[in-house]
């Protein structure tokens, strides 16, 4: 069966990269300042020139959210890359030398992984500090676990297949089985599941800022832009809805990718379709 494009992955892609290059376009795109105040401008409603309104302190809703969106997925790119980098080779290493290798390796991360990643993440930001790099690094620790568990069940699976046991048997080294043979098919569900990592680490930094512990003011945060309209929801219900709404469109869009890439790359997914 020939495998089309998933709708669901395109329309996933499609929202994820027009708000990245919203954000990377933010400081071009958008003519007034994220942290300029205009008190004279305070809870303004939405207008043309302002169509998400102003904040409590005059300063434009629009500009903060775009800004925040670079916040958001620098945080999320930033925290899975890294977990990738740490969390890929340590799942290859424990799936394939299994055995007391595996024990050494999978036992520490489990316990990592006992912990609610929310609760871990604020354990490390208040004791290592907030700012974007130290909650990239929070989310990074957090993740690593669930990259290896991912990357290893990967590298078990591939290893019993006829052909690598075949590669094998012909004298093929165990370098040679692990890059050719054993971490192409890695990929597809590593892929997968850093979409949906994505998709928390937003979720992830909102909510720390939102309770003060994650990107600190004057820094445009979705979350922090949450927490500071609060008080003016039945006032002013545009500045919580607005940055509400980006987060959710965000988090759809990477949710969308992942099932989308899962539909797409996995063959038994399409062989359902």
């Amino acid at each position: 069966m020939t495998r089309g494009r998933s709708p669901i992955a395109v329309a996933g892609l499609a929202i994820v990269a027009f708000l990245a290059l919203l954000a990377v376009g933010a400081p071009h795109a958008l003519p007034r300042s994220p942290t300029a105040i205009a008190s004279a401008l305070a809870l303004k409603p939405p207008t043309l020139g302002e169509p998400f309104g102003m904040d409590d302190l005059g300063r434009s809703v629009l500009s903060r959210v775009v800004h925040g969106y670079r916040v958001s997925l620098g945080v999320a790119l930033a925290s899975v890359a890294m977990a990738v980098v740490v969390g890929l080779p340590l799942g290859l290493l424990a799936g394939y030398a299994e055995g007391v290798m595996d024990h050494l390796i999978m036992r520490p991360l489990d316990i990592l992984m006992a912990f609610p990643a929310i609760l871990l993440a604020i354990a490390l930001t208040s004791v290592f500090g907030t700012g974007v790099v130290l909650v990239s690094l929070a989310l990074a620790v957090v993740y690593v676990p669930i990259v290896a568990r991912v990357v290893r069940a990967a590298v078990l699976a591939t290893k019993a297949e006829v052909y690598v046991e075949g590669a094998r048997a012909v004298g093929a080294a165990a370098p040679r089985l692990v890059l050719r043979h054993i971490v192409p098919n890695c990929v597809t569900p590593l892929l997968v599941q850093a979409s949906v990592l994505m998709a928390i680490a937003i979720l992830v930094e909102a909510a720390l800022s939102f309770l003060g512990v994650g990107v600190r003011p004057p820094t445009p945060s979705l979350g922090l832009m949450l927490s500071d309209g609060r008080g003016f929801m039945l006032q002013a219900p545009w500045v919580v809805v607005f940055p509400g709404l980006a987060i959710l469109a965000a988090v759809l869009g990477f949710n969308m990718l992942a099932d989308g890439l899962r539909d797409w790359l996995d063959p038994q997914q399409a062989g359902r379709g």
